[in-house]
Parts: structure tokens; C-alpha cells; sequence
């Protein structure tokens, strides 16, 4: 799952220069306004004017490892010259290779011990919201104290509110694609221009780059650690289906669209014997797999190519390439869209949010700074002039796509089926992460049992699915 990105940024979609859609559609969070109001009423001593009267310490989630480089050495400048600017703040980085990890974070709920700024899924606002976690923001925005709010995208800026209650700062959001590796394209005789849209060209390109052996195999995906259903609902999403009904109350999986997908994965793993036996995979595998030149194609969106492959498992930018996401038409109906935001404690003290926010409006959300360096990101060697993360609109998107036309380092035009192909943004179904859990035994299941019924396994996974959004709407 997508973790804290540090600087490493990419090209937001224009409505100038590309034809892919820049809102991402983001689902209703049903029930979200009458859990708020069980949350946090907010309150007098958490107005946006509290002065902190003195020194603060907060600790910050996601920040990079040291074996996360340029990202670790460039996390920690910009900590140190924040601090300089703010000698009445300290930052305490809580370092971790995957910012949000789901079970430790209802640990960290139910314990009350979340760090003070901490990063919550798109998708996954309502679990923070019942376990009392998240603190009201709401006056603090009213107040001015996040500059850009106003020049962030709509869509966005829903995933972090509750009602008419914002409970966060969006930082980072995505949409995903095909990834694939033009160098093995070419070796097994295929067009690295051309990568595949349909299951069907996804079968022949990957059994014709498996054929080239050495460990090598032609397609991934993962069913492990909630990646299993997470990547499933993307590709449903391509194929006409969706996870849930609108209302977000009942499972819609269980369908056409649903068992095509599961179909098309069975028999590239058992039939075209073009996916490793090696399953049970989570987040971190597949990138490794890519880049040292053993996987020739799966689904994932940009920041896994600069943020992952490129700079922390040693992949060659120059062997990369983006498509569509595959569905059995060839045009895919949807892609599913998501990102990451900062929310604070509900323990936070005013002088805590408003530290926190201060930091963030540096960090995440001021061209030229923190993770919108890019002059910094090109001087490191990170790729600079990926579509993402698409988090602005107005005059601040005209400046950002003005930044990256100046530092852009990446060959656009292996990108461009990705960018060219019209995708409509859907968002993380509620409770994303509870739902996926439910669904990786699925994924594990068509991956590793060469005799599954299909159709009785999307009915089980679609009876467990149920169970949990009626408990989640209060069933």
C-alpha cells in the first residue's frame, strides 16, 4: 500500500498537455457525519488562535528509513531547517518503511498512542472517526492557518471530511496503471510502445516474456497484507465493476466483472504458466521483482516508479513504461483512485495541531519546498515529471506544472498510453482496508488452487464482505 513518499514527486495530469482526467473521484463516506459527531465535538481550547506559549514537541508519522535514500537524508534537512525557522517547535520522526500499517494502527487506536500527525488512507477516515482518534481541524482551516487549502482539489479534500468537519490534510493522492518493462518487451520480441489493454494481450505478452526464462516471469500481483484486495478493486474498477453499491452498504463484486477478473489472473498463473508460484506477496515485492529484471508487468501507480523501484531497489528508469489498467474490453471503465492525508490525535493540544500544521503546509503543500523540491529531487537522481500527486487546481497547479516542465528528467513518451487513455477516478470504497483483508484470501486463492470455483469463491468473499459493512453501518 502506498506509504509516506518523502520528496519524490511526478507530473499532475493538465488539462493542457494530457488527456487523463485531474479529479479523482472519491466515494461517499456513508454514515461519516453521525460518527463525527461522536468523534470529536471539537472544542473552545482548540481554536485556531491558541498560542502555544512555548515550546513543542510533535511526533511526525512516515517518515522515511535510512535505507530509504535521497529520501532519509532529504526528510531530516527538512527537518532541520524547519526547525531553524521554528526554534519553538521539535519534530520527532517516527521512521518506517510503510507509513501506514493498518493492524498497528487500530493497536495504536485502541491504545490512544497514534503520534500526534499521523497518516490515514483515503478510504480509511471512518476507522479513525470510530475509534476517537481524530481531532476536529475545522477551526484551524476556517482560521487560515493551511494557506493552500483553497487551492486543493475538491476531491481531496472530501476524503478528509466528515459532514461539513474536516478531520485532515490531504498530502498525497494517485491512480493507477499498467507498469511494465520495456527492456524485456524487446527481448521477447515484443513492442515496449505497445503494452497490453486487454486480459487477452496481458496473456500473450506475459507467457511470451516468461518463455525467456532465468527466473523470470511475465506478470505479478499481489495477495497478502490487504494488496491482494486493494489490487483486485482497482481491477475490477477497470473491468465495469465495483466493490461495493453507491451506498456503500452492500458488496457488488459478486458479478461478471468480478469473475472475469479472477478468470483472467487464474489462468495466467495456472494455464499460461506465466506468474510465479510463489504467492502470498505483499507491498515491497513486486518492486524488487521488477527491478532486478525478473517481472514484466503488474498493476500500480507512478510512485512506485519513482518512489520505489528507481531509488530504493536500484530499477532502471530507462526500462520502464506505463499503460492502462487491463480489463477485458481494452478501455478500461475506471481506475481506482486514492492518496494519504494527515490527521492529528485527538489528545493534541492546540499548540500540537497548530505545530503539526505548520509543518505540513512546509512539508507537503508550499511549491519549492519539502516534497515539492524538485530542484533537490533532480539533484539527488530521483525521477522528476511524473503526473502526480495530483493534489492542486487554479494558479497553484499552473506553477507546479511550471516547476516540472523546468525539471522534468523522465522520457515522457513511455508513459504515454498511460496518460493518453481516458480513466474514470473511483474512489476507495469505505472502510477500504477492512474490505481488502476480507478479499486477499480470494486473490491467494485463484493464485494458488489450480481447481478454485471461481463462482463460489466470489459468493464466500461477498458474504464476508457483507458482514463487514453491516457492522460498519451499525447492522
Amino acid at each position: 500500500m502506498h506509504r509516506r513518499l518523502g520528496r519524490y514527486l511526478g507530473r499532475p495530469r493538465s488539462t493542457i498537455r494530457y488527456r487523463k482526467t485531474i479529479g479523482l473521484g472519491v466515494v461517499a463516506f456513508v454514515g461519516l457525519a453521525s460518527v463525527a459527531a461522536c468523534s470529536n465535538g471539537g472544542s473552545s481550547s482548540s481554536s485556531a488562535g491558541a498560542a502555544s506559549g512555548g515550546h513543542v514537541t510533535i511526533t511526525v508519522a512516515c517518515a522515511p528509513t535510512s535505507s530509504e535514500q535521497p529520501q532519509y537524508k532529504e526528510w531530516n534537512e527538512d527537518v532541520a531547517i524547519f526547525e531553524k525557522a521554528n526554534p519553538n517547535i521539535t519534530i520527532d520522526s517516527i521512521y518506517a518503511t510503510q507509513c501506514i500499517v493498518p493492524a498497528t494502527q487500530t493497536a495504536q487506536f485502541a491504545a490512544g498512542t497514534e503520534p500526534n500527525v499521523y497518516g490515514v488512507y483515503f478510504g480509511s477516515l471512518d476507522t479513525a472517526l470510530v475509534a476517537g482518534q481524530a481531532a476536529d481541524i475545522t477551526s484551524y482551516i476556517k482560521a487560515g492557518d493551511v494557506p493552500a487549502w483553497s487551492d486543493i482539489v475538491p476531491s481531496a479534500k472530501a476524503a478528509v471530511t466528515a459532514g461539513s468537519t474536516v478531520y485532515g490534510i490531504p498530502y498525497f493522492n494517485y491512480t493507477q496503471g499498467l507498469v511494465y518493462n520495456r527492456k524485456l518487451f524487446s527481448e521477447a520480441g515484443l513492442n515496449p510502445n505497445d503494452p497490453p489493454t486487454t486480459w487477452a494481450q496481458v496473456e500473450t505478452d506475459a507467457t511470451a516474456i516468461t518463455k525467456l526464462g532465468n527466473g523470470i516471469w511475465g506478470y505479478g500481483d499481489y495477495s497478502a497484507d490487504n494488496n491482494g484486495g486493494w489490487h483486485f478493486a482497482s481491477e475490477i474498477d477497470a473491468n465495469g465493476g465495483t466493490i461495493t453499491n453507491s451506498a456503500g452498504t452492500v458488496a457488488s463484486f459478486n458479478d461478471t466483472a468480478g469473475e472475469q477478473v479472477l478468470d483472467a489472473l487464474h489462468t495466467l498463473r495456472y494455464v499460461d504458466k506465466a506468474m510465479s508460484p510463489t504467492q502470498a506477496l505483499g507491498w515491497g515485492t513486486l518492486q524488487k521483482q521488477f527491478a532486478a529484471g525478473k517481472l514484466g508487468m503488474y498493476i500500480a501507480a507512478p510512485d512506485d516508479i519513482y518512489g520505489v523501484i528507481v531509488p530504493q531497489d536500484g530499477g532502471n528508469i530507462n526500462d520502464i513504461g506505463m499503460g492502462p489498467l487491463p480489463s477485458v474490453s481494452g478501455t478500461p471503465a475506471g481506475t481506482l483512485s486514492g492518496g494519504n492525508f494527515y490527521a492529528f490525535a485527538k489528545r493534541d493540544t492546540p499548540a500540537q495541531i497548530e505545530a503539526g500544521l505548520k509543518w505540513i503546509n512546509f512539508e507537503d503543500l508550499t511549491l519549492g519546498t519539502g516534497q515539492f523540491n524538485l530542484a533537490r529531487n533532480k539533484a539527488d537522481g530521483l525521477p522528476v515529471g511524473f503526473y502526480e500527486p495530483q493534489l492542486f487546481q487554479g494558479s497553484m497547479q499552473t506553477q507546479y506544472q511550471a516547476l516540472l516542465d523546468k525539471y522534468t528528467t523522465i522520457n515522457e513518451s513511455y508513459y504515454k498510453a498511460y496518460i493518453d487513455t481516458p480513466e474514470t477516478p473511483d474512489g476507495q470504497p469505505v472502510d477500504d482496508q477492512a474490505l481488502y483483508k476480507e478479499m486477499d484470501p480470494m486473490m491467494l486463492a485463484v493464485l494458488t488452487d489450480p481447481n478454485i470455483n471461481i463462482s463460489k469463491l466470489l459468493a464466500t468473499t461477498a458474504t464476508n464482505v457483507n458482514t463487514v459493512l453491516n457492522d460498519a453501518n451499525g447492522g
